[in-house]
């Protein structure tokens, strides 16, 4: 097989979807891997270290994708890019197809079969290719957070942490899952007093049991969480339904109700966001207000810090990529039965029947 690996087309998508040890892997597995030239140049990898690994470095992009079986990626196609799908192409990577309708027709369009790593799910439930962005995002959650509750940044002029004889921030987590237990583990350990809401106890037993109570837990309702978020500094939205819409969490009269110069950080905006007020950023203008509430809904928060989040990446999607490359996807779906999940476009349909439920509605 040939395995491509081009440079992100999305605006400040610095990651890249394969580490030079990847592509020595496949290329000892006997496949050809071609690279576009600077397709990692954002994450501090240099062309001349995968072509020592074997790779074989392509001018242009357009060549990347005609001249190769499966494309790995890290983000959604951009419309620049649809023209390069066709019918006898695998592409592996991000897709949320439910934020990005205009994406899912494309790939419909054209006839390509396609695996997005967020679908992708174990009998535990559990998101293997998810959980490594996941966890930058939820880390990240805090950092960014607390960048913009500074008064020059546009926030209320508030230090998490706190000092001594001065009250901490007050941090509200609206999830427990991978993302938010990581954002509650950044918030607790810059000395933020924190909640954390899940409409589970199971994870709020989880996160109690390892804090002895440090971390508040609640299990979530809409009042609770209206109330918190208006005594709150920073809140976090980090809710999901694997491959469907995220719920609506806030709505625009909440906001309303919040404290000027507080902090909204909607890690589901890759979902199409759990706040009402929230509309997708960029790296570049990650903010907006919205009646005095900084909004931080940046749709790709692990681009922010590509070296890490690349080889997190490439740690839990190449033995899959090696799996399809070898096996094709039917081959590979019989020895990984939680890759059937991930296909979300197969022959021209929508596939995935929650994405095509999320799509349909």
């Amino acid at each position: 097989m040939k395995v491509g690996v081009v440079r992100e087309a999305k605006t400040d998508e610095n990651r890249v979807a394969l580490t030079p040890s990847g592509a020595h892997v496949l290329v000892e597995d006997g496949h050809d891997v071609l690279v576009e030239a600077g397709a990692g140049e954002g994450s501090r990898i240099s062309d001349q270290e995968y072509v020592s690994e074997g790779a074989k470095l392509v001018a242009a992009a357009a060549d990347v994708w005609s001249d190769c079986d499966i494309i790995v990626k890290v983000k959604e196609p951009q419309q620049a890019e649809f023209e390069y799908l066709r019918d006898d192409l695998t592409l592996f990577t991000y897709l949320h197809l439910a934020a990005y309708p205009e994406v899912a027709r494309a790939l419909v369009d054209a006839g390509t079969d396609s695996i997005a790593y967020e679908t992708v799910q174990l009998p535990d439930h559990t998101l293997p290719l998810l959980a490594p962005m996941s966890e930058v995002a939820g880390r990240m959650s805090i950092q960014v957070g607390a960048r913009f509750l500074e008064k020059f940044s546009g926030g209320r002029g508030v230090l998490l942490g706190g000092v001594p004889g001065v009250q901490p921030g007050t941090v509200t987590i609206i999830g427990a899952g991978t993302a938010g237990s990581n954002a509650a583990q950044m918030a607790f350990g810059l000395g933020a007093d924190v909640t954390v809401f899940d409409l589970s106890p199971v994870p709020l037993r989880h996160i109690d049991q390892i804090y002895h109570g440090a971390i508040k837990t609640k299990v979530a309702n809409p009042l609770d969480i209206r109330n918190a978020a208006a005594e709150s500094d920073l809140v976090v939205g980090a809710v999901l339904l694997p491959g469907a819409k995220a719920p609506r969490i806030l709505n625009a009269a909440d906001v309303v109700g919040m404290r000027e110069g507080s902090v909204l950080v909607d890690i589901s905006i890759d979902q199409g966001g759990c706040f009402e007020t929230s509309r997708e950023t960029k790296h570049s203008d990650p903010t907006y207000l919205v009646d005095g509430v900084v909004h931080y809904a940046v749709g790709n928060i692990p681009g922010a810090v590509p070296r890490t989040s690349t080889f997190a990446l490439t740690n839990v999607t190449l033995p899959y990529l090696r799996l399809l490359a070898t096996h094709g996807l039917d081959g590979s779906v019989a020895m990984r039965p939680e890759l059937q999940g991930g296909v979300n476009t197969r022959d021209g349909a929508i596939v995935n029947e929650v994405v095509a439920a999320a799509l349909a509605g």
